[in-house]
């Protein structure tokens, strides 16, 4: 399949998912209602089109990160995850709900951002100096595993059970009850992050040849591993502090488009912007429409889709590698 008609294909799949979302949940609103006096449309206008907003720029976010970073680090298994930026912007909104009494989500999102770009800016740091992918592994590996205890232990302390509840429901990850004043907030950091990381589609492809042998052709591996690292930050961590912590989207992605796309990592960037985008929707009205009085947690669904991937995903790469 060419790439033009595959972007193409994608786009419509994405524009027929976002109007399939503004119609979807525990009460179906119609086309015919949107241009009309029906009262439903209010509960398109004012609930389902920013929630339809974020899941579009949050998936895309998700899924571009996911196939830079196994571009970059030349590892199928690798997610946004991997750099420790979910899990510091998750830390820094824990430590907002905790550290501040009735939080406001406004708050909660500064928190989570100002963690999210403070782990990037040490991302950068730690990994500078050093051009190897294996370096900026080492590096994401400490700042997600640090992230996690402090995580842990902010929930320990938390002075009263309503914290603890508010916190678990948070990182659970979910899109309900999201406003335009959220969708302000967070997308233009997802977009400036997904240029970012869309300027590094060359120096990728390079890559795949070796590190020595990119650097022959003249690419600046710091100036690629910079773009990675702020354009991660800037998507990822914006992503995690408007709906909590949404996984899996970065590693599904990129793996079911890469036989469309070929052997070539930059090939794969926007299609899986595309793509990300249209999975996050796709789960979204799925989960509004799963029976029962309360949302099945958009986060709680993708790990459910997303597990059973990577454990096939695992057993798939390990039975090739015994051939």
């Amino acid at each position: 399949m060419s790439r033009p008609l595959l972007l193409a294909l994608l786009a419509a799949l994405v524009a027929i998912l976002f109007a399939g979302s503004l119609m979807a949940g525990k009460l179906w609103v119609p086309f015919s209602a949107w241009f009309s006096a029906d009262p439903r449309w209010w509960i398109v206008l004012e609930l389902r089109v920013p929630r339809a907003i974020l899941g579009t720029a949050i998936g895309a976010g998700l899924g571009l990160t996911g196939a830079v970073l196994q571009g970059y680090l030349r590892n199928p298994l690798a997610d946004p995850a991997v750099v420790g930026v979910s899990s510091s912007a998750a830390l820094g909104a824990v430590a907002t709900i905790v550290l501040i009494a009735a939080a406001t989500p406004l708050l909660v999102f500064a928190g989570a951002m100002a963690a999210g770009c403070g782990s990037m800016l040490l991302l950068a740091g730690l990994a500078w100096r050093a051009d190897s992918a294996v370096a900026f592994v080492l590096a994401g590996t400490v700042l997600a595993s640090l992230s996690a205890a402090l995580t842990a232990f902010l929930i320990s302390i938390a002075p009263n059970p309503y914290a603890v509840a508010e916190i678990i429901d948070w990182i659970m990850g979910s899109l309900t009850d999201r406003s335009f004043a959220e969708a302000q907030l967070a997308v233009p950091f997802i977009a400036a992050g997904c240029v970012l990381l869309l300027l590094t589609g060359r120096a990728l492809d390079a890559l795949t040849l070796g590190e020595d042998a990119a650097r022959s052709l003249g690419v600046r591996l710091a100036r690629t591993q910079l773009l990675i690292v702020l354009g991660a930050g800037l998507a990822v961590g914006a992503s995690v502090a408007v709906t909590g912590v949404v996984g899996f989207v970065g590693l599904i992605v990129p793996h079911l488009l890469r036989p469309l796309t070929g052997a070539r990592p930059g090939a794969l960037l926007l299609p899986s912007l595309f793509g990300g985008a249209a999975l996050v929707l796709a789960a979204d009205s799925l989960v509004r429409l799963a029976p029962g009085a309360q949302e099945l947690r958009l986060g709680v669904a993708m790990s459910l889709l997303g597990a059973p991937f990577f454990l096939l995903l695992v057993l798939r790469l390990r039975n090739s590698a015994w051939r």
